[in-house]
């Protein structure tokens, strides 16, 4: 009996354990296969365009956090801000997208701006961009896609080196945003000033289906008056009356320009930071006992708007083709050419 026994666990183990065993081997090679190939092919593109910076080829980052100021190659810092800006489940082309918009954006301040002192930019998002370490970035992701959405990443910066957007010869002043909620604001119905000519209100479809596009902020009457009067601490609401808070115009774009709060009137982008909203582009309704702003799009509108350069991506359309829609009149070219 125990060698019937004895002869039926071998039986088992060459039916079925040792092809399982084999199976999983080949596919942990087929895996490393795919990984090496995926690597090969990025190295392979990375020498077909082997850009030799001349100029502007490190850049100086300021960290916030640590106040240091770190010295490093600009397209090493561009792997650090697509990854932070952009999803990585964005169509390649609208990456690279990503990478020549940063990559212009950071020249420009390193040509135009000494807000740092001695560094070029730093690594916050609300006055610069946004920057994350690869150690960090790669802690974010899942173990099992950790390569290669960090090759993705590299593929986007280093199959555009050297790649930057200008107009009239210089690096463009390259802002974007999260979602246009349909249309892009010029720059100077956000910032005033003198305009920017590449900085226009452009139509971009397709950016419905993102979460960024729609939503709502509800505020009872009390919190509304606690938020506006840090800002105007003279501001009085009579909440009887029907036009006391009320949309006075908008923008070429659809955009708040100026809103009326009681006795106070203020700017579409005042208002948006005041309330913590997503965008200028709001509708304001009312019930028993809250205001509600209903709200379209992610930020403040101006140059490339990222879910619309992936929408355009998926349809087709080139980084080149992507850059040129959001940007009136820009040319592409290259950072020694300056």
């Amino acid at each position: 009996m125990k060698k019937y026994f004895i002869c039926f666990m071998i039986f088992i183990i060459i039916i079925f354990i040792i092809p399982a065993i084999c199976t999983k081997s080949l596919k942990q090679k087929e895996n490393i296969k795919i990984e090496n190939k995926i690597e090969q092919d990025i190295q392979k593109e990375n020498k077909e365009n082997n850009y030799n910076y001349s100029k502007y080829g490190k850049i100086k980052l300021y960290h916030t956090k640590t106040k240091q100021i770190e010295e490093l190659p600009i397209d090493e810092y561009l792997y650090g801000t697509v990854s932070a800006e952009m999803p990585v489940s964005y169509e390649l082309e609208a990456l690279k997208a990503q990478a020549i918009v940063s990559r212009t954006y950071t020249l420009y301040q390193t040509i135009n701006s000494h807000k740092h002192g001695k560094a070029d930019v730093c690594d916050d998002y609300k006055c610069c961009q946004a920057w994350i370490s690869k150690e960090d970035r790669l802690s974010k992701w899942k173990k099992s896609v950790r390569k290669n959405n960090w090759a993705k990443i590299i593929n986007a910066v280093n199959s555009t080196k050297g790649i930057i957007i200008t107009y009239k010869g210089k690096p463009i002043d390259a802002f974007f945003h999260s979602n246009s909620g349909g249309k892009t604001e010029s720059a100077l119905n956000v910032w005033g000033g003198s305009n920017y000519p590449y900085l226009q209100s452009v139509e971009t479809s397709g950016e419905d289906g993102y979460s960024e596009y729609n939503s709502e902020v509800k505020l009872t009457k009390d919190k509304l008056m606690k938020k506006i009067k840090e800002k105007h601490p003279d501001i009085k609401i009579n909440f009887n009356k029907k036009d006391e808070i009320k949309i006075l115009d908008f923008t070429e774009s659809g955009r708040v320009k100026t809103i009326k709060f009681g006795n106070v009137k203020m700017a579409g982008t005042e208002a948006r930071i005041i309330l913590g909203l997503k965008s200028t582009s709001f509708t304001v309704t009312f019930d028993k006992d809250n205001i509600i702003f209903k709200v379209t799009g992610y930020g403040h509108g101006v140059g490339m708007s990222q879910t619309g350069a992936n929408t355009l991506a998926k349809s087709g359309n080139s980084a080149e083709n992507i850059i040129k829609h959001f940007y009136t009149g820009v040319k592409i070219s290259f950072v020694n050419d300056l």
